[in-house]
């Protein structure tokens, strides 16, 4: 039952959210290595 609801409501979502879960160890890494990047420039920009 809540598959078929899923199925409705999400549609085409559904198979984009598989594959994030399935990869969501890369997508981590990127957004928090990307969060390290910016704090770390602008730390290095108010320095000088």
């Amino acid at each position: 039952m809540v598959e078929m609801m899923l199925d409705f409501m999400l549609g085409p979502l559904r198979g984009i959210s598989a594959f994030y879960i399935n990869h969501q160890m890369i997508f981590n890494g990127v957004i928090i290595g990307g969060v390290f990047l910016k704090i770390f420039m602008k730390k290095k920009q108010n320095q000088t």
